[in-house]
């Protein structure tokens, strides 16, 4: 009889360690905006009531402080146009962004964050570093270090 084929790698590989670490990270990060006092409420109830997404997080980390247009917006998040157009709906109506006419082309349109979008980022900033920190803390400062200028030059490689 033939033992079964051995697929542990499969818990274990870089790939499945890269998607782990990034959950983990968005939902902290996450976590941590929605009990940020400077948060608007509505914001930060949504984020509590887990409402607000690891896909939300896509806006707040691609779209530019000048706006830009959806396909732009997609692309730098790696989704379809269609469900970056969800998103933005959704975020719309949360009053996160707005969509605008585009100033170099009145034809088309581009999306911008509000005041409170603003003030999410912002939020999205404080959280970010403090996750950082919170990574370091656990796994030592010089391995935090190392983990960094690893992924930067595999990103850009």
């Amino acid at each position: 009889m033939n033992a079964p084929p051995d697929d542990r790698w499969r818990g274990g590989h870089l790939g499945r360690l890269l998607g782990d670490a990034l959950r983990r990270f968005d939902a902290r990060v996450l976590h941590l905006m929605a009990h940020d006092a400077q948060v608007p409420l509505a914001l930060s109830n949504l984020a509590a009531r887990d409402q607000v997404g690891a896909a939300h997080v896509h806006i707040t980390r691609h779209l530019s402080l000048r706006g830009s247009r959806l396909t732009e917006l997609a692309h730098n998040a790696g989704m379809s146009k269609q469900a970056m157009g969800d998103l933005v709906t959704q975020c719309e109506a949360w009053g996160l962004v707005q969509r605008e006419t585009d100033p170099l082309d009145a034809r088309a349109r581009r999306i911008v964050f509000t005041p409170d979008g603003l003030l999410w980022l912002d939020a999205f900033r404080r959280a970010v570093a403090r996750a950082e920190a919170e990574f370091a803390t656990q796994v030592g400062g010089d391995v935090a270090t190392v983990v960094a200028l690893g992924l930067e030059a595999y990103a850009q490689a």
